[in-house]
């Protein structure tokens, strides 16, 4: 349901940006975020930060321009089709930030009630690509089996993997897919139980880290998730008391300037973990406590730079001109993070 925002976002507010606008945006927001975490060098650290202090209205004027291209998309039976693209040239638009700026607040119903959560300021608009139309000379939708098979497959229960329209489709609609399919399919998807109690009591060890940048899956909803295990497991103990103990065996990482399940190459000088298996080994069977994760830079002007990852909920700050590194406790920073998915009367975890 995720993958789909996007594309309902663009044909509710009637713009389908070109996507080299939604790339000079990105790389806008890269560039007024990246010293928000005491240190300039190109990656977006603290995008806790950057939504306290970055305004997207920022970039409206701002030049684009994008060679002639093509872009793959998976459609019919993962079949992939390839188009080119034109040459892209123009200014960031005021509709253009209005779409990103939706999209980045999250999906919600159209009371405002929040349904879901939305990536951080720095991750790309990947879900709000458009396709070009040649006949017409404008950008469209573009319905990929990738954005709207859930729906058509799973939810209309249709004998087809993508949608043929988004026509009429609504942020209400968005909620109703969602209500569906959490009835429909809870005992068999459900992948965010909150009670690992059986785990832990065994002696079990979590190591899970998740790119900041993520444009597939948002980050928040995983620092969404280890908060949920942290009220249900710990629900008499004092915040620090509760962090103290889920951390002792559960750890989260978010891994800076990083995208879905690796690098994020507009921001080259991100770290990515390389030991994560040894690290754990050491844990399990040495007792070694990773305080902090390491990770490598793979790539820039930093290539082969080791550093270390902050555990969730500590937050990088650089200090003495971004030579030294502390993981800081910052309040206003992570009540970014909280959202209240009060579209349901469920709690979602």
């Amino acid at each position: 349901m995720q993958h789909i925002w996007s594309p309902v976002v663009e044909q509710t507010l009637d713009y389908y940006p070109p996507p080299c606008e939604l790339e000079k945006i990105v790389n806008e927001t890269i560039k007024a975020c990246d010293a928000l975490d005491g240190k300039k060098d190109g990656v977006v650290s603290r995008t806790d930060l950057c939504k306290l202090h970055f305004d997207a209205n920022s970039t409206i004027g701002e030049p684009y321009s994008c060679g002639a291209s093509s872009l793959t998309t998976y459609k019919r039976r993962k079949r992939s089709e390839t188009y080119a693209l034109p040459a892209q040239n123009g200014t960031v638009s005021a509709q253009g930030v209005e779409v990103a700026k939706e999209i980045m607040r999250g999906m919600h119903d159209t009371k405002g009630k929040q349904v879901y959560f939305s990536y951080q300021p720095s991750a790309a608009f990947s879900d709000a690509e458009t396709h070009y139309d040649y006949d017409t000379g404008s950008w469209t939708l573009d319905i990929t089996e990738s954005n709207s098979e859930w729906v058509a497959k799973y939810i209309n229960l249709l004998n087809a993997t993508e949608m043929p329209t988004l026509k009429n489709v609504t942020y209400d609609n968005l909620k109703e897919w969602v209500r569906i399919g959490w009835q429909k399919y809870d005992d068999t998807l459900q992948a965010t139980y909150p009670d690992l109690s059986p785990y832990s009591e065994a002696g079990g060890k979590v190591l899970h880290y998740h790119g900041e940048s993520d444009y597939t899956v948002p980050t928040a909803s995983f620092v969404h998730y280890y908060e949920s295990v942290r009220r249900i497991m710990y629900p008499n103990m004092s915040s620090n008391a509760s962090y103290a103990a889920l951390g002792d065996w559960y750890r989260l990482f978010l891994v800076p300037g990083a995208a879905h399940c690796g690098p994020d190459d507009s921001q080259p000088n991100r770290p990515w973990p390389q030991k994560t298996l040894e690290t754990m080994i050491q844990w399990v069977e040495d007792g070694v406590f990773p305080e902090m994760l390491n990770a490598t830079v793979l790539q820039g002007e930093h290539e082969g730079e080791e550093q270390k990852l902050c555990a969730w909920p500590l937050r990088p700050l650089w200090k003495n001109n971004g030579t030294t590194m502390e993981c800081v406790n910052d309040p206003e920073g992570m009540k970014t993070w909280v959202y209240e998915l009060i579209a349901f009367k469920m709690p979602v975890y």
